[in-house]
């Protein structure tokens, strides 16, 4: 008798239950994560390329800076990050569950259908099909699909495995697996409410202020759960694997878990410092900002201590080595977050690339180098042979390292030369640097710095690529399926007697404590994974609810402005063409209440003004001006020329050339749909507005159009995009100054005469 059939025997005897892992899946997404992970650093040094050189996207409108870095940070979140995540999550979570995942079939349509997201995501966003929310740019049905794939393929399959699993209590990875689950698939959902109004267009349900709020609480966490979570998870398997070592602490690992999702999602507020938003909801984002520093810092020490005893193998193993400088930088960014969102040091870093630097930290130091440890851990393991180079993973050590050094550094130093040449006042009161291009000009040396640093990082990807190809063609001819045995878990199980208190002469209450503190409790939540989830839902609606419902239901947080108007049918076109070209990548509208910024750009920037931008358009970064007070600063001609050669208008410009928007005709039989969606989102339109939208869009770019033309400008554009645009721009900033416009008499003068009066002292208040 075999000793196979012996086994098989003994199985059947003891009632074990035979299963193998499906590690094809786990292969399926290593790869992905490899090829996505090429596309989005080479796209990353296109860009960066782009900043010192405007001229490299040839002339081409899917290539400009505007378009391409959505690309670049979907690929590297949701394609890079992405697959590496369930990389993880796939190979680890059949061995913490002792069972292979609840559904191929599911894993496959998982599969399938994210890299389809990703595809689509590839295709749609350089053709500027956008929603223009940061790291939620994807048009609506591109999010119902992931809501599909994400939810009903992968959450299913997740959530049914823990419930086949044969190991009785979740080791700390899978928690922080469910963390993730559940809590992304609340924030996509939320933050993608919108209004069709065509296959590739849609209006967000929120304006202003408040979809300011929604999109910051959704981009702070999706880092928080998307790039996070996630990665504590498949720091907690991977690392004491590769170690060999247990992890440090088990309380630690409690602490760092539970005390991330209470506070992380209370964070997101500090995005907007000083903006329109509401003063105590950005004050509150910066007191949970500061307090996450405790847990996080919690986790990297506990990620560093597992390797206690064993030290002298980082000098050796690639693995441990990318694993150590990925937690690192994880302390690090953790570090600097909460020091960022203190107002103080917000005031001189947001807008600035100061904030880049921070990202690429988190993204290419933190999720890189994770990732990069875990493939080379597992690449023998899933192709059951040896790594083909150690010799060359050393190598792709040291120049990723080298490489993200390089990159962030510049990075850094840019952003403090921003912020501080903004902010300058010369002794007489003046600004330092009026003209903006100025503090353009000095960072072209650190953003060509900036874009051989990313080449310098690719090419540790490159050779991560060539070892993942070697290594895969000396793998066996069929891949051995081992088989694995374990008994499924019975369905009654008692706990552990409840533990004593260890302490004698003191409070009772101190005696609950001690007993508290022997986390008996968290043993018992430990083999209960929907009373886990449904804390976990608890703690991110409770915080989410108490910011969210004072931000959109008070009123006095969004004070009306009497002349604030919706936006001509010509303006809502020419604002879509502002998001579809990518312009809130490089401008903001957004005037903080400072010295430096009312002397550039003018009156600060009010609630109010923002009641009818579907979406917001605050941008997070000032590559160019702030253009929340652009309208009227420059005639009509000075704007076409612009588009057509900024360097000539403005020189030392590194803003691309956009020719195409004086050949492009403007397809004004989707005024209609727009001004119907804008009127359904509440802009008070009139019956000429809703029932003859072309004819006024017409009018008025006939009406724009002329005025370039006598003014020795090219004539015939009244049909082309770029008097939308112009329309659009014109537009921005100027109600504020307007004069409300008289009331007519009524019936009841007493009530109407307030109410006129109430009108214009909101107005008066603002200027």
């Amino acid at each position: 008798m075999s000793a196979e059939t012996t086994l098989e025997n003994t199985a059947q005897q003891s009632n074990l239950e035979k299963f193998i892992y499906d590690d094809q899946i786990a292969r399926m997404f290593a790869l992905a994560t490899l090829v996505w992970g090429v596309v989005a650093f080479l796209v990353g040094i296109i860009i960066a390329t782009e900043l010192a050189f405007p001229s490299v996207n040839l002339g081409l409108d899917l290539i400009t800076f505007g378009r391409l870095r959505p690309l670049h940070t979907n690929a590297a979140i949701f394609a890079f990050a992405g697959n590496a995540i369930f990389t993880a999550v796939y190979y680890s979570t059949q061995r913490l569950c002792r069972a292979r995942m609840w559904s191929d079939l599911l894993s496959r349509l998982h599969f399938w259908g994210w890299q389809l997201i990703i595809l689509s995501a590839a295709l749609t966003l350089p053709l500027g099909i956008t929603q223009s929310k940061e790291y939620a740019e994807l048009e609506w049905p591109i999010d119902i699909a992931i809501a599909v794939v994400w939810v009903g393929f992968f959450g299913v399959n997740f959530f049914m495995t823990l419930a086949r699993r044969r190991e009785r209590h979740m080791y700390v990875a899978l928690w922080f697996y469910i963390a993730t689950i559940v809590t992304v698939a609340l924030l996509h959902v939320f933050n993608n409410l919108v209004v069709p109004i065509g296959l590739f267009k849609s209006y967000s349900v929120y304006a202003g202020v408040q979809d300011a709020f929604m999109q910051w609480w959704y981009g702070h966490n999706a880092v928080a759960f998307f790039l996070t979570t996630p990665f504590l998870g498949l720091m907690y398997y991977f690392l004491p694997k590769a170690a060999n070592r247990p992890i440090f602490s088990y309380k630690l690992s409690i602490l760092h878990f539970w005390s991330l999702v209470f506070i992380y999602i209370w964070a997101g507020p500090h995005h907007l410092h000083y903006t329109a938003l509401p003063q105590w909801a950005s004050t509150l984002g910066m007191l949970f900002s500061i307090m996450l520093w405790m847990p996080s810092w919690g986790g990297m020490i506990n990620g560093l201590l597992t390797l206690r005893g064993a030290w002298q193998k980082v000098t050796s193993d690639p693995v441990l080595k990318f694993f150590v400088v990925g937690i690192t930088f994880y302390g690090m960014s953790t570090f600097e977050g909460p020091v960022l969102s203190i107002k103080s040091v917000n005031a001189l870093s947001h807008y600035t690339d100061w904030t880049i630097a921070h990202v690429h930290a988190g993204a290419l130091g933190w999720n890189g180098f994770m990732t990069f440890g875990m493939l080379y851990w597992l690449l023998p393991r899933l192709f059951q042979t040896e790594l083909y180079s150690t010799r060359l993973a050393n190598l792709h050590f040291w120049l990723g390292t080298v490489g993200i050094l390089l990159y962030i550094f510049p990075i850094y130093v840019a952003g403090l030369t921003q912020g501080l040449m903004w902010r300058a006042i010369t002794d007489t009161g003046q600004l330092a640097y009026p003209n903006f291009v100025e503090t353009v000009r000095v960072l072209i040396p650190l953003y060509f710095i900036r874009a051989v640093g990313g080449v310098v990082y690719l090419s540790g990807a490159l050779l991560l690529g060539y070892n993942f190809l070697q290594t895969w063609k000396t793998r066996p001819a069929k891949y051995e399926e081992v088989e694995h045995f374990a008994a499924p878990l019975e369905k009654q199980y008692e706990d552990d007697p409840a533990p004593e208190s260890r302490l004698t002469g003191v409070l009772e209450v101190a005696k609950k404590l001690d007993v508290f503190e022997q986390l008996a409790w968290h043993r018992r939540w430990e083999r209960l994974p929907r009373l886990m989830t449904i804390w976990v839902i608890i703690a991110v609606v409770a915080a989410s609810l108490f910011e969210i419902i004072p931000t959109f239901l008070i009123r006095s947080n969004v004070p009306t402005i009497a002349t604030v108007t919706p936006y001509t049918p010509l303006e809502l076109a020419g604002r879509d063409i502002y998001v579809a070209e990518g312009c809130y990548n490089c401008h903001s509208q957004m005037i903080r209440p400072m010295l430096a910024e009312t002397k550039r750009y003018g009156e600060y920037s009010k609630p109010g003004e923002f009641v009818y931008d579907h979406p917001f358009q605050w941008g997070s970064r000032r590559i160019g001006p702030d253009l929340a007070r652009e309208g009227g600063k420059q005639s009509n001609l000075w704007h076409v020329r612009h588009f057509r050669n900024p360097e000539l208008m403005t020189q030392g410009s590194i803003m691309p050339p956009y020719p195409w928007l004086e050949t492009r005709k403007l397809n004004f039989k989707t005024i209609p749909d727009r001004v119907w969606a804008a009127s359904y989102l509440g802009a008070p339109y009139d019956e000429a507005a809703l029932t003859d939208s072309i004819a006024l869009a017409k009018k008025q770019a006939k009406a724009i159009a002329d005025d370039i033309h006598r003014q020795d400008g090219p004539a015939g554009l009244e049909d082309k995009q770029v008097v939308a645009l112009i329309a659009y721009l014109q537009r921005l900033g100027t109600d504020l100054f307007k004069t409300p416009k008289a009331e007519k008499p009524s019936a009841e003068p007493n009530s109407a005469k307030t109410g006129n009066k109430t009108a214009h002292a909101e107005a008066a208040e603002t200027r």
